[in-house]
């Protein structure tokens, strides 16, 4: 995402401002006893500011397995990222709310002050860390969805694409990718790719269930969440290896929060809770990555 924000981004960070703040689920005992830790306790004192306050994290609450709404109550938010949010908060010692925004919002949402983090299955590139630092905590696997049997053949971000249409979300890294195959597929004589953008997941899996598109490029364990979900009507296609990985938004205004999450996430990689926790969601346990920052010096 550009940090420049044309007109149709502001309409939609408007919007955001007005979103209610919705709580999340309990934490497992594992992710509670993070408090009484004594790494956790030195963090705490090493870092007061954070003790007892309240964070806000900014998110598009459509995808399953990192961020959704808890089907048996709408009004708490359920996931990996949620998970990993109350997790921090525990080892930091402050609170969390959610503030549901579209995924182009994410960052203006963050850098207008209307955040302090952003935990959403956002890939932390160059370019969005203009906007914002980020600490990563896993690699990223993109899967492709189709319609069940693969009608049209596409096998990734290639000529396969040429003449199809994709289903993609405002802001995603995969726009650009497909837009660039445009030269490609018109000098193999081929019509080049549509997009269809949408602000979130969801909208992009019914386009496809829907018949309106023919793919959706996403992170690989979105894609396989939907396939579990609709097994009769989608399918993964393939796996694609980007060069991302997903990451934590931090306001660059506040250096010593994402140098606390660094050592806090290290602490929760370090008693393997981020494995649990990936596990207890169905992701991909071998994705975890160690906590690196992603920062771009404007």
């Amino acid at each position: 995402m550009s940090p420049f924000f044309p007109k149709s981004q502001r309409r939609l960070l408007s919007a955001a401002l007005f979103a209610s703040l919705l709580p999340a689920l309990p934490l497992t005992a594992h992710a509670a006893d993070l408090a009484s830790s004594e790494a956790c306790q030195a963090l705490q004192a090493k870092y007061p500011q954070f003790k007892g306050k309240t964070l806000v994290n900014a998110l598009n609450p459509h995808t399953p397995g990192y961020e959704a709404l808890d089907p048996k109550d709408p009004s708490k938010y359920i996931g990996l990222d949620i998970d990993l949010a109350e997790s921090l908060g525990s080892c930091l010692g402050f609170k969390v709310t959610y503030k549901p925004v579209a995924f182009a919002a994410l960052l203006p949402t963050l850098q207008s002050g209307q955040a302090d983090l952003v935990i959403s299955d956002i890939y932390a590139t160059k370019e969005r860390a203009k906007a914002a630092d980020f600490i990563t905590y896993s690699k990223v696997f993109d899967g492709v969805l189709v319609a069940k049997g693969n009608p049209k053949n596409i096998t990734g971000i290639n000529l396969s694409l040429c003449g199809t249409t994709a289903a993609e979300n405002t802001g995603f890294v995969e726009v650009p990718l497909i837009q660039n195959l445009e030269p490609e597929c018109k000098a193999a004589g081929k019509p080049a790719p549509q997009l269809q953008l949408y602000d979130n997941n969801a909208s992009c899996i019914q386009a496809i269930l829907a018949g309106r598109a023919d793919t959706y490029i996403n992170d690989v364990n979105t894609v396989d969440q939907a396939v579990k979900a609709y097994p009769d009507k989608l399918s993964k296609a393939t796996a694609v290896t980007l060069p991302y990985h997903i990451g934590i938004g931090v306001s660059k205004k506040n250096p010593e929060l994402r140098d606390a999450i660094v050592l806090a996430l290290t602490e929760i990689q370090k008693t393997g809770l981020q494995l649990e926790l990936m596990k207890k969601w169905g992701l991909d346990q071998g994705a975890i990555e160690a906590p690196t920052i992603i920062s771009s010096d404007e």
